[in-house]
């Protein structure tokens, strides 16, 4: 199938990413409500809505998103008259987390409600970095487009930030780092996060590698006294991490901790980058250098995509 016959609608933020590193931006015709990046996307119309607000504070969105799965409701509905409208070729999607996104068994359901197209579903289940290579290799072979180039720059500047880290354990201690995803309850980042940790010189606490997020007892952060604090809640930009996170931090013990009196707190974009496991995995890398070891990288992220809390 020729690119001018390709009519893709993505429902996945990184899926969107993917495809726009792929060249294949012009071919998407639909996207989710939380597909804003590549800006030239925006315009696109939007086949998705959330079934809950999300100004409110995070235990009420956490609340919320829990009530909704156990009523076996999905937490985002399908514009299923826009999909029969746009007539899409593929649909990208993914089988991951629930909480991210439309969960592939609703995209099945849409689909199978359509008259006109029959779309081919594309669902994306990322849990390490690898996957999130062998996903972007899945959509060009997908689409008969090349990602050799694209593949081997991501993981070249991957290989940047683990050379210059690798001597560090002999020389000094590695920092002991919590990356936070949800601050109420308090969940604590898995899946690639703890791969990203080590490849930027830090040892990460808590959490496994291709597991999924998991709470946290708040006595166990006390204890744990981390070296380094990463604030990255999902689908949080900079400025409501930083209002998320003022609730923690007026908790006394909050001013015992080593992290908090070091000044090495930090809060990131974490909409952007860190739960995207897409192409910026690897600009959410290279922050997460900048944030741990700042004496020897220096990317120039700093006040857009994560700052000192």
């Amino acid at each position: 199938m020729s690119n001018s016959n390709l009519r893709i609608v993505s429902l996945i933020p990184s899926g969107t990413e993917i495809l726009a590193i792929l060249g294949l931006t012009d071919a998407v015709v639909g996207r989710s409500h939380e597909c804003d990046y590549p800006p030239e996307i925006q315009d696109r119309p939007i086949c998705t809505q959330p079934r809950l607000k999300t100004n409110v504070p995070s235990s009420e969105i956490h609340n919320e998103v829990n009530q909704l799965i156990q009523s076996a409701l999905s937490i985002y509905e399908i514009k299923t008259d826009l999909l029969e409208r746009l007539q899409p070729t593929h649909i990208v999607t993914q089988d991951q987390c629930d909480v991210c996104a439309v969960s592939l068994s609703e995209v099945e359901k849409a689909v199978a409600e359509l008259t006109q197209a029959k779309p081919q579903i594309i669902s994306l289940q990322p849990n390490f970095l690898r996957d999130v290579w062998a996903d972007i290799e899945r959509v060009a072979n997908t689409f008969q487009v090349d990602a050799l180039k694209v593949l081997e720059n991501l993981e070249a500047r991957v290989k940047i930030v683990a050379q210059k880290t690798q001597g560090l354990s002999q020389t000094e201690k590695l920092p002991k780092v919590a990356c936070i995803e949800w601050t109420d309850p308090l969940m604590v980042a898995g899946n690639w996060i703890p791969e990203l940790v080590t490849f930027a010189g830090g040892e990460p606490l808590f959490s496994f590698t291709g597991h999924a997020a998991t709470q946290l007892k708040w006595e166990n952060l006390i204890a744990s006294n981390p070296d380094i604090i990463i604030f990255m809640p999902c689908g949080f930009d900079l400025n409501r991490t930083r209002q998320d996170t003022e609730l923690l931090t007026k908790r006394p013990e909050w001013q015992n901790l080593h992290a908090n009196q070091t000044g090495r707190v930090y809060i990131t974009d974490g909409n952007s980058y860190f739960n995207r496991p897409g192409p910026r995995l690897v600009d959410s890398l290279e922050i997460m250098a900048e944030i741990l070891h700042p004496e020897i990288f220096q990317y120039g992220y700093k006040g857009k995509s994560w700052d000192t809390l």
